[in-house]
């Protein structure tokens, strides 16, 4: 019986092994929340264009620090066609927590768009961040620090703009976030 389960167990594990070696080279595994605001960082400055952000609360932990909330202003300001994008699965609790970054959302609301994920994706478990079609800092589970950053590999990060895309066409900007961004 274990036999039947390590061999698919190990298959998935290869087939990682390899992704990993066949990367871009810049991929870093990150397990601890420093390590993902830096990651996420890094990320944020490296955007140029577009700036996705799939979260379920804009975690202030790594969306309100200073050091981030700056590089969205260099961002959006640095160039005027330059967007940032959030979805947000619980809008409600990022505006009971009085978050950093919805109150720099209502001063660029030009640049910013944020909508609440509609219901069929709300329950989505992952968080990421993406920079245009090459930087991601990805999560699994957006309740746990483990997961993945990569700042060159557009292969993987066009499979996650294209969900984030696809979710994004999906999503309501709901009344209290746009009263509140105003």
């Amino acid at each position: 019986m274990a036999g039947d389960f390590e061999q698919p167990t190990r298959r998935v594990v290869d087939r990682l092994a390899a992704d990993l070696t066949t990367g871009s080279g810049t991929r870093m595994i990150l397990s601890t929340m420093p390590e993902v605001r830096e990651a996420s960082l890094k990320v944020a400055k490296s955007a140029q264009r577009l700036l996705s952000i799939f979260t379920h609360d804009l975690e202030p932990l790594v969306y309100g620090e200073e050091p981030f909330l700056e590089a969205i202003k260099r961002l959006v300001l640095a160039r005027s066609y330059a967007k940032v994008r959030v979805l947000l699965a619980d809008p409600s609790r990022a505006m009971v927590d009085n978050n950093r970054f919805l109150a720099l959302a209502r001063r660029l609301t030009s640049c910013i768009d944020m909508r609440s994920m509609s219901p069929e994706y709300s329950t989505s478990a992952g968080a990421f961040i993406i920079a245009d079609d090459r930087a991601l800092v990805y999560r699994l589970q957006a309740d746990r620090w483990d997961g993945i950053s990569d700042m060159n590999d557009p292969g993987v990060v066009r499979r996650y703009l294209n969900f984030f895309d696809e979710v994004w066409q999906t999503g309501m900007q709901e009344s209290q976030m746009r009263q509140m961004l105003m």
